[in-house]
């Protein structure tokens, strides 16, 4: 029940981070079908070269590693909210993905 709860705040804190960014949402747009531990994001304009840099970004900078969707899927990104990851570092997400995605649209 533990790692459960956890599970949940973490997918409660990543759609927090979603709900306060007008570029970002989720792939699943139906919350009945939308996975809380593997969450995939979609992210407005971008395709699968954006996602990468985005992605490259946040791994450089050591804030997050293994976000890019996966290949066959819809360019977006994916965030592990499972119950190895704390509450805490979901919601210091959200500062980098503003960066990241900043960072990439200026070009």
């Amino acid at each position: 029940k533990g790692l459960q709860a956890r599970s949940d705040a973490n997918a409660a804190a990543l759609n927090t981070i979603v709900a306060e960014r007008d570029w970002l949402g989720h792939l699943a747009a139906d919350e009945a079908t939308r996975s809380k531990t593997s969450v995939c994001l979609t992210v407005e304009g971008a395709d699968a070269d954006f996602i990468k840099k985005f992605a490259a970004l946040l791994e450089k900078a050591e804030a997050a590693y293994d976000v890019a969707g996966y290949r066959d899927a819809p360019a977006g990104l994916r965030i592990w909210c499972g119950a190895t990851v704390e509450t805490a570092d979901i919601e210091a997400l959200g500062p980098w993905l503003d960066w990241a995605y900043a960072t990439v649209k200026a070009g």
